[in-house]
């Protein structure tokens, strides 16, 4: 009979603490306060996740009898039938919360379903594996902004540098119009002037570039993993440094300020309720950011330099377990980024339980 043991080495819990992140920097990246539709997501986004790392298991059964017998399947800990119904069941779960967060985020959830399936049952070991995982990761941090955003959302009196918030119009200005909603230095925002107007496409958008930078550190990560059981591949573990390095100086950094900058743009809104203004900017905020940006660069940097000089199936696997971690303080730099201090710290907190629970159970 399966144990609690197994089905969390089925499931990789010690992964799940690296998957709320995405939807909070996507709520982040929205400009809008997180809520009950940010919840729900977050609850999709980790039924989602695990039905990915049940189904996974279901569809390389074969493969780990011969290369890892010690997983929960194979060692016939859980029955293949069981890995299947749990992917299915949690993939069920998932799109319902989706649901009830509102039809932005099930579209997201659905087009994230499907990638997860697609990738686990078809494209893994194809070409395509990378970017179908890039993609997933993706969309779950634009599930958090569509979500956060979109018409489930109550409105809220402007307070505390965040914007009133209303059902989703599904209008999406051009940068002309952002610009434009600017008021006057000092000045007061003109009536019915919203910076923040645009609905769910445009908190989308805002997102687009931090699911950009998720997307590219998982498609490096999926690279190394694909020879984690074999080795003696460098090539991987140097390109994914690579990336590591300039994703760690793209989110620790503040960008170029003016209306070509989107990321300035993204944060809260300041005392005259233009978004990203100097308060969302403050030296506090620059030092926490560069901070976590440098604990990513660290965490996925320092294993994979070790794979680079000695690419054994151990440091190899020890690189991917270095980069899903890394994740966590990735995910909290771009909600730093986006302006949002409370959800980048809360995500922070989550780095020393996770890296107490992967010694106990493995992230991959």
């Amino acid at each position: 009979m399966s144990e609690l043991r197994d089905w969390a080495e089925l499931l990789r819990v010690s992964a799940l603490f690296t998957v709320p992140g995405d939807v909070l920097a996507g709520a982040a990246a929205s400009g809008r306060r997180p809520g009950t539709a940010t919840a729900l997501a977050a609850g999709a986004s980790l039924c989602l996740y695990e039905a990915g790392m049940a189904l996974n298991d279901w569809a390389d059964r074969d493969e780990d009898a011969a290369e890892r017998p010690h997983r929960p399947v194979p060692s016939g800990r859980i029955a293949p039938g069981q890995a299947l119904a749990a992917a299915a069941v949690l993939t069920g779960a998932g799109l319902g919360l989706a649901f009830a967060a509102g039809r932005p985020a099930a579209w997201c959830a659905t087009a994230l379903a499907g990638t997860v399936w697609a990738y686990d049952l078809r494209l893994k070991h194809t070409a395509a594996g990378p970017a179908a995982m890039a993609a997933a990761r993706g969309l779950d941090l634009l599930m958090g902004a569509a979500a956060t955003a979109g018409p489930r959302t109550e409105r809220r009196r402007p307070s505390a540098g965040h914007p009133p918030v209303g059902p989703s119009t599904g209008a999406s200005p051009g940068r002309g119009d952002a610009v434009s909603a600017r008021p006057a230095a000092g000045g007061p925002v003109a009536a019915g002037a919203d910076p923040w107007a645009g609905g769910t496409a445009g908190a989308v958008r805002r997102a687009l570039l931090p699911a950009a930078v998720i997307s590219a550190h998982t498609y490096a990560l999926t690279t190394v993993s694909r020879t984690e059981t074999q080795g003696g591949a460098r090539g991987g573990p140097l390109a994914a440094l690579g990336v590591t390095a300039l994703l760690g100086a793209l989110v620790g950094t503040d960008g170029h300020a003016g209306p070509v900058s989107p990321w300035r743009r993204s944060g809260p809104a300041d005392a005259s309720g233009v978004p990203g203004g100097p308060v969302a900017r403050g030296e506090l905020g620059k030092l926490g950011r560069v901070v976590l940006a440098g604990g990513y660069a660290v965490t996925a940097g320092r294993p994979l330099v070790h794979a680079v000089l000695n690419p054994s199936p151990p440091l190899t696997q020890r690189a991917v377990g270095g980069g899903i971690r890394a994740l966590i303080p990735l995910q909290a730099a771009l909600a730093a980024r986006s302006g949002a201090p409370v959800s980048a710290a809360v995500l922070a907190a989550l780095v020393p339980a996770a890296r107490r629970l992967a010694r106990k159970v493995s992230p991959t």
